[in-house]
């Protein structure tokens, strides 16, 4: 396989909306696949879904929220039961301890609401910038910035979109080829292509609707 060169400017601009197009033509319904109904609920889900997957997250939630539903009860709850609850999505004790905390700053400093603002979430226990921006963008409608997981950290390098492995470097290379409204919407549909097809260890490019335009497509 022949090697393309790495495009800059207006040409990876356009390649940026050509993956962008594509993408959406294959998952028109992509969506945050955590369960949650309030930006409380989300928050508590992303937290919970660091190094787990979405599935066993939300089979943990329903018992989770029908004990403690909002960020007054959470507060409140004993440490040794939301462990308890959440043993089975690993690393639960700092789990606990950042859920915990998060809760009790939520209502010491925001009146029990997730504030809709990405400074004030960052300083909340459990929340980093990866986090802030699940809440935000699907919560809230808020398009603050581009959430890079696994997936799309992946994926970006493999679509050519940059040669930066940090997350956050990832975020800052992404976000000037895309418009600012589809931020949110970008993340989930290289989250589904990378849960669907672009397999961290064995992609099936033969199978791929990029391929022609990947530079790290693998094809006969």
């Amino acid at each position: 396989m022949t090697r393309r060169k790495a495009l800059r400017g207006a040409a990876l601009k356009a390649h940026a909306a050509e993956i962008h197009r594509r993408l959406l033509a294959l998952y028109p319904d992509a969506h945050c696949e955590l369960d949650y109904r309030n930006p409380y609920e989300l928050a508590v889900a992303t937290i919970l879904s660091a190094q787990c997957t979405d599935k066993r997250v939300n089979m943990v939630t329903p018992e989770l929220f029908r004990r403690w539903p909002d960020a007054e009860a959470l507060a409140q709850a004993p440490r040794e039961e939301i462990e308890q609850v959440i043993q089975s999505t690993g690393f639960y004790r700092n789990k606990a301890k950042s859920l915990s905390g998060f809760a009790t700053q939520v209502v010491e400093t925001h009146g029990g609401e997730v504030p809709a603002d990405m400074d004030a979430l960052v300083t909340l226990p459990g929340i980093g910038r990866k986090t802030a921006n699940v809440v935000l963008g699907n919560a809230y409608g808020i398009n603050e910035g581009v959430v890079v997981d696994t997936h799309v950290q992946r994926l970006a390098r493999r679509f050519g979109l940059t040669k930066e492995s940090d997350p956050v470097k990832v975020e800052r290379a992404l976000m000037p080829l895309f418009p600012r409204e589809s931020w949110t919407m970008l993340s989930h549909l290289m989250i589904w292509h990378g849960r669907r097809t672009c397999d961290a260890r064995k992609p099936k490019c033969g199978d791929c609707a990029l391929a022609d335009i990947c530079p790290s497509a693998e094809l006969p």
